[in-house]
């Protein structure tokens, strides 16, 4: 079995209501996503799928998501943005079109949440 992974980042802020404490408040991070791939038969060229797809893929679904409230988008009108939330969203779009086994979200260096079926 092989697996991928690729990471990329976005700026965002957010509020956690209900939270009762500093979160609460409107803040920003630097979120940090990894993507993780699985597959069993590489191609023809030696590869599962080639990074360069993965990646485009990848800032592509985050525009979306870069530099905005996430507060205000849709996905977000009846559940708190955590990293936990933001994980099982991006899975759920790249499982779309990649054999995707796991997303990781980082809101920090030092805390990150999952998401994998």
């Amino acid at each position: 079995m092989y697996e991928l992974m690729v990471e990329e980042e976005f700026d965002a802020a957010h509020q956690l209501k209900g939270y009762h404490g500093p979160c609460e408040n409107l803040h920003g991070h630097t979120f940090r996503i990894q993507i993780f791939i699985e597959g069993k038969k590489l191609k023809k060229e030696g590869f599962l799928i080639d990074f360069k797809v993965l990646k485009a893929a990848l800032k592509d679904m985050l525009l979306e998501f870069d530099h905005h409230n996430l507060n205000e988008l849709d996905y977000f009108k009846t559940e708190n943005p955590t990293s936990e939330n933001l994980a099982r969203i991006f899975f759920l779009k790249m499982k779309k079109n990649f054999p995707v086994t796991k997303v990781t979200v980082f809101e920090s260096s030092t805390s990150s949440a999952s998401y994998y079926k």
